[in-house]
């Protein structure tokens, strides 16, 4: 039975935000015609014996979007409404990503359309075996590496390095990144995501010279990225009012214990029936009265549809993809902030970029060497975009996007063509 169209469809939103832009920076006809292709899409079948002995067939995805800046980076996800098109939103942005804050990477992304939660650990491994299997010939330390994202983790990482060890003959930490410590992962790479929304929420209240003590703070996803950007939010003074999961959540004006509300989560399986707190559904979330807004969930999350509704000052993007084009011109008119999901997730392939670098020197740093060059690297592009939105008075997404797109840019004019 064929998927569902999306009614916001994630690659529309990528590319209505990438030709903007690139009307905006007259980029040359040459260059805006590469970039808005791909370099290659693979679609590979993953046959899987199942626990009770029948063979299924899974179909699986590795999108490389532009490599002018270097080998292509970019997680894998496990989803049952996984789409191509989703995927291709995803590399576009992930080069984007990559060059605003000067990471040698270009974008990429890669999944299998499966349901997790219905596949013993058995079958989740030997899907992610047969699929590294598949995407084997495009993917290498120097080509192409891949890294966790939804329902796929450091686990996951470690079935994709020994698929592709084994059949190399050798050991090959850098193949892929967020795994274990004890096989070449990075100390701090777990939490970088969240930390980085922390520090680019930070440099927001910042700018607008406010004080991050008490500042209201709702975070819609509250999985491994939203629940790190609560804690490190907590930690910096904010105050968290409300989160969710995809079933749903809480909201206390009061505020919310980052620690009461994960060993309650860890308790129960869910936020329903939380003490001293209402519960509430994703979409009510989303139009509380804060702060700071954090989608950190799925996108295309914010729509013209709610606009109109939010009540946010500041919207940081922990997802990819949150906020549509429409969106973007309601809470533009409503004066709200947004910190773009390119600058404001970028932590974790930041400290990919870290775990790649030791894995290829064989030589570690401690966790808070990790954080100090995360804190450094974001702060940097936060000022640097903020900067430039503010000279050319246009919005930090717009200021980002044509900080990333002309340092690919200038990336591929000066390597020029091939042959």
């Amino acid at each position: 039975m064929p998927k569902k169209p999306k009614i916001n469809n994630p690659w529309q939103t990528a590319l209505t935000q990438f030709n903007n832009v690139s009307k905006l920076m007259n980029l040359p006809e040459d260059i805006h015609q590469m970039l808005k292709n791909f370099s290659r899409i693979l679609t590979v079948s993953v046959p899987v014996r199942m626990d009770n002995g029948t063979i299924a067939s899974f179909e699986g995805f590795r999108v490389q979007h532009c490599s002018a800046r270097g080998p292509y980076k970019g997680g894998i996800r496990y989803h049952p409404e996984l789409t191509l098109e989703d995927l291709k939103a995803l590399a576009m942005e992930m080069t984007w990503k990559c060059s605003l804050t000067d990471v040698p990477f270009g974008g990429a992304k890669g999944g299998v359309v499966c349901d997790p939660k219905k596949l013993s650990p058995g079958e989740l491994e030997r899907i992610t075996r047969r699929y590294t299997y598949a995407i084997q010939p495009i993917i290498g330390t120097d080509m192409d590496i891949p890294a966790p994202d939804v329902n796929t983790n450091e686990q996951t990482m470690a079935w994709m390095m020994d698929t592709y060890s084994m059949n190399k003959g050798f050991c090959s930490p850098g193949i892929v990144t967020g795994k274990p410590l004890n096989i070449g992962g990075s100390l701090g790479r777990a939490d970088a995501t969240g930390l980085g929304i922390a520090y680019t929420t930070a440099s927001a209240i910042r700018q607008n010279k406010k004080p991050l003590k008490n500042q209201k703070v709702v975070i819609q996803g509250y999985g491994n990225v939203g629940s790190a950007a609560g804690k490190f939010l907590e930690e910096m003074g904010c105050r968290i009012v409300a989160v969710s999961n995809s079933t749903g959540g809480i909201y206390n004006p009061g505020g919310l214990s980052h620690n009461t509300v994960m060993a309650y989560y860890r308790e129960n399986g869910s936020f329903k029936h939380f003490p001293r707190a209402e519960n509430i559904t994703n979409a009510e979330l989303l139009e509380l009265p804060c702060d700071i807004l954090i989608p950190a969930a799925m996108g295309s999350q914010i729509t013209k549809e709610n606009a109109g509704r939010i009540r946010a000052k500041l919207i940081v993007e922990g997802a990819n993809g949150p906020t549509t084009p429409e969106a973007d011109e309601i809470l533009s008119l409503k004066k709200i902030t947004i910190v773009p999901d390119i600058l404001a997730n970028a932590g974790g392939v930041i400290v990919s970029y870290f775990e790649w670098v030791q894995d290829a020197q064989s030589y570690f740093w401690c966790k808070n060497e990790v954080n100090v060059k995360l804190r450094m690297l974001l702060e940097r592009s936060f000022n640097d975009v903020y900067l430039f939105a503010q000279k050319n008075k246009c919005s930090l997404r717009t200021s980002a996007m044509m900080l990333a797109i002309k340092k690919v840019a200038d990336a591929i004019a000066v390597r020029g063509l091939y042959p």
